[in-house]
C-alpha cells in the first residue's frame, strides 16, 4: 500500500485523523520529528479514537531517518505551489505521499530534495491559502488507492 509522510506536523487532530486514515486505507503513516505534540495529547487520542492499534505508525527523528526507512520509492511532495495536479500521477504501491507542517507547508529544501520524485498539488479556488492537512492527505490517499482498484477495501 502507500505511505503517508508528515514532515514535522504541528496540530494533534490532523495527525489523529491521519492515523484513522491509515487504519482505514491500509497505508503506513510516517511522522518526522519534531512533532508539535506528544502522543499522549488528548486531541490526538480523540481524533484517532481507537484506531491507534489498527494503524501502522512510525516516528522518525529526522528526514534522513525517514528516507532510510522509506526509500527506494517514488516520493510525491504535496505543495500548493506545484504546477502538476495530484491526479496526473500514476501511483504505485509503496509510493510516498509527503506533506508539510500546517503553518508553513513543505520547506523549499524538502520539496527540492533529490529524494522527491515530483511536486504535486490539489486544486483550490484562488485566494485561499491551503486545505487542511488531514483532508489533503485523504484526497491523495484515496486517489492513489482508487487507481489500484481499492485492493483490500470493502
Amino acid at each position: 500500500m502507500f505511505r503517508i509522510l508528515f514532515y514535522q506536523p504541528e496540530i494533534p487532530p490532523n495527525t489523529g485523523n491521519a492515523i484513522r486514515l491509515a487504519a482505514n486505507s491500509g497505508c503506513q503513516l510516517h511522522l518526522v520529528e519534531p512533532l508539535g505534540f506528544q502522543f499522549e495529547d488528548k486531541h490526538l487520542r480523540r481524533a484517532g479514537l481507537d484506531y491507534h492499534d489498527l494503524a501502522d505508525v512510525h516516528v522518525h527523528a529526522d528526514l534522513d531517518s525517514a528516507w532510510k526507512a522509506l526509500l527506494p520509492a517514488n516520493v510525491y511532495a504535496f505543495s500548493a505551489g506545484a504546477a502538476r495536479w495530484y491526479t496526473e500521477v500514476a501511483y504505485q504501491p509503496g509510493d510516498v505521499l509527503l506533506f508539510g507542517p500546517e503553518s508553513s507547508g513543505l520547506p523549499a529544501a524538502v520539496q527540492d530534495a533529490p529524494q522527491v520524485t515530483d511536486r504535486v498539488r490539489v486544486p483550490m479556488k484562488p485566494g485561499v491559502r491551503s486545505l487542511n492537512l488531514a483532508n489533503t492527505a485523504a484526497i491523495a490517499v484515496f486517489e492513489a488507492w482508487r487507481q489500484q482498484g481499492f485492493p483490500g477495501g470493502v
